[in-house]
């Protein structure tokens, strides 16, 4: 029944520590792929094709929108970015449970076309302790924290579109509590539709042969 891998969407606040989070199950599971984005920006130094993204022009983005090929994509700064279909598919007929960190509205999206992935939203255990992640950065300016503050206010009132809000309190608990909730959406009966028809497959057979 462990056969292919499931789709999981990773949201959560600025600051929430999505991508701390990420590295780690990679780091500390097999089992875990990171999905590769398309975009049609140049490569910057030192970055691979295939491994920080899959580069591209933007007539070949379009004609892959147009053949269906992409999970979720937008335009960011003049240039396409999307999540190719067929990247992920292959990491998941191969066991992988593929990770998608991706913001609210683009989580949305996804659980529409894909209603058997799995949202997780990330959180700090309470907004005194996101405004002081944040403030702690020392890398913006206290506009720009108000901005993520106020974006954050506005991602608030969608949490309860997701499956899961996990609290990030400890890296190292919340690395544990995901993979737990993983491993429990696995086995799921709505992700293991084919297990289920051939147990009923072989129970039919049974009755017939005993008729």
């Amino acid at each position: 029944m462990e056969g292919k891998g499931i789709l999981i969407v990773l949201s959560g606040f600025s600051g929430a520590g999505k991508g701390t989070l990420v590295k780690e199950l990679l780091k500390r599971y097999d089992d875990y792929a990171l999905s590769v984005s398309m975009t049609t920006r140049a490569p910057r130094e030192g970055e691979r094709d295939g491994v920080e993204y899959f580069f591209t022009d933007r007539k070949s983005f379009e004609d892959t929108i147009k053949n269906n090929g992409l999970i979720e994509y937008a335009p960011y700064c003049g240039n396409y970015y999307g999540t190719p279909k067929a990247y992920v598919e292959e990491q998941m007929a191969a066991g992988k449970n593929v990770i998608l960190e991706i913001e609210l509205q683009g989580a949305l999206k996804i659980k529409e076309k894909f209603p058997e992935s799995l949202l997780i939203f990330v959180t700090p255990p309470s907004a005194g302790e996101l405004k002081r992640r944040l403030t702690q950065r020392g890398t913006e300016s206290s506009e720009a924290i108000a901005g993520r503050l106020a974006r954050a206010a506005e991602e608030s009132e969608g949490i309860e579109a997701y499956d899961y809000i996990v609290v990030n309190d400890s890296i190292d608990r919340c690395v544990e509590e995901i993979h737990m909730l993983v491993n429990a959406s696995r086995r799921a009966p709505v992700r293991n539709e084919a297990f289920i028809d051939e147990i009923r497959k072989q129970l039919q057979s049974f009755v017939k042969g005993a008729e």
